[in-house]
């Protein structure tokens, strides 16, 4: 069982940046692949981004390269997700996941929420100025 907890959201202007940590417990964290997740009012949950479970691959939605950057620290269990030149579109209620990865590869099915088993709480991103 992994418990997932994100943290790091606010409130910024368009054009700002904001950086998401989710830190895991439970167990072994290393051995989990960690993905990001938002919910925009009245849409379904969208897919953003994942990391392997040692970092060694990543994959990103077409929508989300360019500025946003997932990344992890193993050492300190926690994820990150790094967004830049945010939107108010960006304006979205943000979660991660994390799922069993014991070959250090994403792999996503054509659904990638039902790839994912445990998932945080989600915290709230709003940009607007």
């Amino acid at each position: 069982q992994v418990q997932l907890v994100e943290s790091g959201g606010g409130w910024v202007q368009p054009g700002g940046s904001l950086r998401l940590s989710c830190t895991a417990s439970g167990r072994t964290s290393s051995r989990y692949g960690m993905a990001w997740f938002r919910q925009r009012h009245d849409s379904k949950r969208e897919f953003l981004a994942a990391i392997s479970s040692r970092g060694g691959s990543t994959y990103y939605v077409d929508s989300a390269k360019g500025r946003f950057a997932i990344s992890r620290d193993n050492a300190k269990s926690t994820a990150y997700l790094q967004m830049n030149n945010l939107k108010p579109e960006d304006t979205a209620i943000y979660y991660c996941a994390a799922n069993q990865d014991t070959l250090d590869i994403v792999v996503l099915s054509g659904t990638p929420e039902l790839d994912y088993d445990y998932w945080g709480q989600g915290t709230q991103v709003t940009i607007s100025s």
